[in-house]
């Protein structure tokens, strides 16, 4: 009977301690050097394995940083109420949100049409990351009129979430009115953040919310890693 590799029993058992959570999503694993010692045989049949493993999507490299464990994708459906901890929350998984800044500046051209304001009216910008059990799986960018939530920058100081913090601001609810999806590539920086690659796909989503009575209330700008997503239109 032929020999299998020695790679595969190797790739057989790193997956099966995957499997058994010794290695979570978002852990790296051993070294190279690490797990040819462990095994017994030579970085290159160690290297063989990492790459079976990260062909069949179980792990992903990072150049000059390791071999992480990745997540299968996370459902995330968009229809008129799209809520971000809800969504996370109904996979299983801890819905986390990582602020990156918070800001007063002047809108932009397309910010203004989207929002409903004059070129160069105040905004606030709530730029950060969105997890789920602590994998980044966006990155984004959502845009207030400043006039209508003019304490929403304090809000978010106390609260990620952009549903409490505009409950605190007056506004109880809000409903999805326009939606937009396009593909993308990942910058060195939404790499960075997203423990991605440079140029690594991206499902960028263009979004506009309105609350109640109709009035647009939020523009947000979402790229989502293209791997750990799987985006669902939900039904109106």
């Amino acid at each position: 009977m032929a020999r299998k590799p020695v790679w595969t029993s190797i790739a057989a058992t790193l997956e099966g301690e995957i499997a058994a959570e010794h290695y979570r999503a978002g852990d790296k694993l051993p070294t190279e050097a690490v797990l040819a010692a462990r095994f017994g045989v030579n970085r290159h049949t160690v290297r063989r394995a990492l790459a079976d493993l990260s062909e069949r999507g179980i792990t992903r490299s990072r150049r000059g940083a390791g071999v992480f464990v990745e997540a299968p994708p996370a459902e995330y459906p968009i229809g008129r109420r799209v809520r971000f901890h809800r969504n996370i929350a109904a996979t299983g998984r801890l819905p986390e949100k990582r602020v990156l800044r918070v800001e007063t500046r002047l809108c932009n051209r397309d910010e203004a049409a989207a929002l409903g304001l004059a070129p160069g009216t105040s905004v606030i910008v709530y730029e950060g990351l969105s997890l789920a059990g602590g994998t980044p799986i966006a990155h984004f960018e959502s845009v207030f009129p400043e006039a209508r939530v003019p304490d929403l920058a304090d809000a978010l100081t106390e609260t990620s979430s952009v549903t409490e913090a505009l409950r605190m601001n007056g506004i109880a609810d809000f409903t999805r009115a326009e939606t937009r999806l396009m593909a993308e590539r990942a910058s060195a920086t939404q790499a960075l953040h997203l423990r991605l690659r440079e140029g690594d796909p991206l499902i960028k989503s263009l979004s506009v919310n309105v609350c109640p009575e109709g009035r647009p209330i939020e523009r947000g700008t979402t790229w989502f890693a293209g791997e750990r997503v799987t985006l669902t239109v939900a039904p109106e």
